[in-house]
């Protein structure tokens, strides 16, 4: 069956282009330029995932992503601008599951749609020893895109799960931030360090919630950062 997305953007460029795509890809599309309408018909009849712009008139995309919070754990996708920063911070503290930046690949939202809908659905299962990762008191599931510190979840977005298995693949090895970039965004060459050093920091705050004294991504100035071997 397919799964229903809800894309919500004031830009009807943007609605026409992607949802066009997004149904060539066999998922189920219904897009609203008014978000006040959108969350309407959230309440009415909820979507499988819902892709969100964050400025938007009458309510924006992180009031909307507050509101759907109170009832729901849907899968929530930003659209964002580069000077966006702190809207989008606000969204990853609401709950947000990740974000794109526009200009944005189609491609590259298709496979954050794929990924974010295998990991809901995939809730509770487990991968196979060989395909975890785990370095120390840190595990991750790359089938289902969970963390787990000490034996504690640790909710990630998508970006920030790729960034870190990027780092615990090679512990005590230092990845640039290109190396970072490609491996959060393959197909998207419009991202800055800017963006890669505030997923980092986001990451180390969602473990200090579980360890204040967690420290274990250490940055090299000039070069990237790296994951602490736990073999030292």
């Amino acid at each position: 069956m397919a799964a229903r997305l809800m894309l919500v953007d004031d830009d009807q460029n943007i609605l026409a282009s992607v949802s066009v795509a997004l149904e060539a890809e066999g998922f189920e599309v219904s897009t609203f330029f008014d978000s006040e309408m959108a969350m309407i018909e959230l309440s009415r009849n909820p979507p499988d995932l819902a892709v969100l712009d964050i400025k938007m008139p009458k309510l924006t995309g992180t009031e909307m992503l507050k509101k759907i919070r109170t009832k729901s754990e849907l899968p929530v996708i930003f659209l964002t601008s580069k000077d966006d920063e702190i809207d989008e911070a606000v969204g990853f503290e609401l709950g947000a599951d990740d974000y794109i930046t526009k200009p944005f690949s189609q491609k590259l939202l298709i496979a954050r749609i794929n990924a974010l809908l295998r990991r809901t659905s995939g809730a509770g299962t487990t991968a196979s020893p060989k395909n975890l990762i785990n370095q120390g008191h840190l595990s991750l599931n790359p089938e289902s895109f969970s963390c787990k510190w000490k034996g504690k979840e640790v909710k990630l977005t998508l970006t920030e799960f790729m960034l870190l298995a990027e780092l615990a693949v090679r512990p005590g090895h230092v990845k640039q931030r290109h190396v970072l970039m490609d491996a959060a965004y393959p197909d998207n060459m419009d991202v800055d360090d800017r963006t890669i050093d505030s997923h980092i920091k986001r990451i180390r705050k969602k473990f200090r919630r579980h360890d204040n004294e967690f420290d274990e991504i250490e940055t090299l100035y000039g070069a990237g950062y790296r994951l602490k071997d736990p073999q030292g």
